[in-house]
């Protein structure tokens, strides 16, 4: 009789290429079944695997010894695969020997405090937090992102962390998986860790308008949390500030998200919370995306603070408070609110590379060589202060503007959104402004079986080389992404995108027709380029 082997192999396990799962710093995949094309790639299974690797790389960073036990938070958003992930990643986690407490629902700039807050009560600080996210992609998509006291991680510890999980996924047994269930349902504690991330937004509301309980009071604030996870800033934050919060909208979570995307650069919520700040003639509104790491407002009169207009009032919030600081902003930003930051309000802007990470990353190095940097701030209302650790946290922006409407009023100046508008006066905003994504067709024999982005670099080359034999049109002398141009009273930019096979395109004018004018510029110099699609390109100057 022959003895049954101590382990076996788990029954029909799919292949999965885990690196794919990789978007720069995050992780994403396919959570939920019944998108046509878009096959689940993101199964219960991969995200144990995922969470047991980020254990080990955590024992590791932490050179944990034994001697305690590390632990790890894990929070996720609205999304319907959310309990499903918590549940799948709590057992990589206690599977590996970890501690794991679960917060529920929670914000990503919450999950990386939860690293921070000292209070035992709560289990804090954590070693390591993960928070379960896809920020405003569709109700199938999911992903991950990963914390520890230094930051958030970063590129090269994703990419570890992937490799380390497709090994453990590669050797999961029936029996181990069942040791790590079992270790889950002993081991999780479970902590409303919200309560102390939002009493310490409202603390410092408080403080900055001097101390008064109630500095908001009198204040109508509308709030749209586009059925995300930023419900919260209503009734935990706002509230108790004082502020009459009547009109907001779309603060229960519900992951199909059915009145609109949340995300603040969407123009459908953009009008959605512009509308409810009109109709319930409200002072100001507030608007967050899924996870709430972003942000964006609209004053009394309908007026949005988003992209530009959110950048040049963070940033003369800041350079009150911090004269002559540096501004780090992604590439993408206007001529005219480098003219605002550095003419009117007496800074330095530094227009850096697209990602917040990237943006986050150079603030962070300027001030180690000496450079003063206050805020790093992305177009995408990614937005991180120095003061709140370089945590990008869309709660944590709005508080900056509370802040500044109750220190306003608690001085004498009024209330109402008024003081808002008037910090961002001044700002010369481009009458025509269009982004135009131009594809690689990674099929194409032009690419000679090479790699997408050695064609991008050689497009963009190529539109460098043209542009220097073109009187009318001026190459950024500063420049740390792509290909930045001025003419015909505008400007544009042609980069590679940081993970997809696209070169977009972005162009500012005075007029539409001085933006065609530019389009046509850039479609003349790529034109010879077969494997890109210029079809939206094409259509563009041609159309308008």
């Amino acid at each position: 009789m022959s003895v049954a082997p101590t382990t076996s192999a788990v029954p029909s396990i799919d292949k999965v290429d885990f690196l794919k799962l990789q978007n720069g710093s995050d992780i994403r995949g396919v959570a939920v079944a019944g998108v046509e094309g878009e096959p689940v790639n993101l199964t219960e299974q991969v995200a144990e695997a995922i969470a047991a690797a980020f254990a080990g790389w955590l024992v590791e960073k932490k050179k944990a010894d034994g001697s305690r036990h590390l632990r790890v938070s894990i929070g996720h958003d609205s999304r319907i695969s959310a309990h499903r992930l918590q549940d799948a990643i709590s057992r990589g986690i206690a599977g590996a020997g970890l501690d794991v407490v679960q917060y529920g629902l929670a914000s990503t700039p919450a999950m990386f405090n939860s690293t921070l807050t000292e209070d035992h009560g709560f289990l804090c600080p954590v070693d390591g937090s993960i928070m379960i996210t896809a920020s405003h992609l569709p109700y199938n998509r999911n992903g991950f992102k990963f914390f520890t006291n230094a930051g958030g991680l970063g590129k090269a510890d994703i990419k570890d962390i992937l490799e380390r999980a497709a090994v453990i996924y590669n050797n999961f047994t029936v029996e181990g998986l069942m040791n790590s269930k079992e270790k889950a349902s002993t081991s999780i504690r479970r902590v409303d860790y919200m309560t102390i991330y939002t009493s310490d937004l409202v603390h410092a509301v408080r403080k900055a308008a001097g101390n008064i309980e109630k500095p908001l009071e009198g204040f109508h604030i509308v709030v749209d949390a586009g059925n995300g996870a930023g419900g919260f800033f209503v009734a935990k934050v706002l509230e108790p500030l004082g502020a009459v919060t009547t009109g907001s909208q779309f603060l229960e979570p519900d992951g199909l998200f059915p009145n609109h995307i949340p995300n603040p650069e969407d123009k459908t919520a953009m009008k959605a919370i512009t509308q409810a700040v009109l109709d319930n003639k409200a002072d100001l509104g507030i608007i967050f995306d899924t996870d709430v790491d972003r942000s964006a407002a609209v004053d009394s009169t309908g007026h949005e603070f988003n992209r530009n207009r959110l950048i040049a009032l963070m940033s003369a919030i800041v350079l009150e408070e911090h004269p002559g600081t540096t501004i780090v902003t992604d590439s993408v930003t206007s001529d005219g609110l480098t003219t605002f930051i550095e003419k009117k309000l007496g800074g330095k802007h530094r227009r850096f590379k697209r990602g917040y990470k990237n943006v986050i990353d150079e603030a962070i190095r300027l001030n180690s060589i000496g450079e003063e940097s206050h805020l790093a701030i992305e177009t995408s209302g990614h937005g991180a202060l120095k003061e709140n650790n370089w945590l990008d946290d869309g709660a944590y922006l709005m508080v900056k503007i509370l802040n500044k409407l109750a220190s306003a009023r608690a001085s004498g100046m009024g209330g109402g959104s008024k003081v808002l508008t008037d910090l961002v006066q001044g700002l010369q905003e481009a009458a025509f402004a269009v982004e135009l994504r131009l594809k690689i067709n990674q099929d194409h024999p032009d690419l000679k079986g090479g790699s997408f982005r050695n064609y991008g670099e050689a497009v963009l080359k190529h539109l460098e080389n043209s542009i220097e034999s073109d009187p009318k049109l001026q190459k950024a002398s500063v420049n740390y992404e792509g290909v930045r141009v001025s003419g015909f009273g505008g400007w544009f930019l042609l980069r590679l995108s940081l993970h997809d096979p696209v070169l977009p395109l972005n162009i500012e004018a005075s007029s539409n027709e001085d933006a065609v004018k530019l389009g046509l510029a850039v479609l003349a110099a790529i034109n010879d380029f077969s494997a890109l699609d210029k079809s939206a390109l094409d259509k563009f100057v041609q159309v308008s």
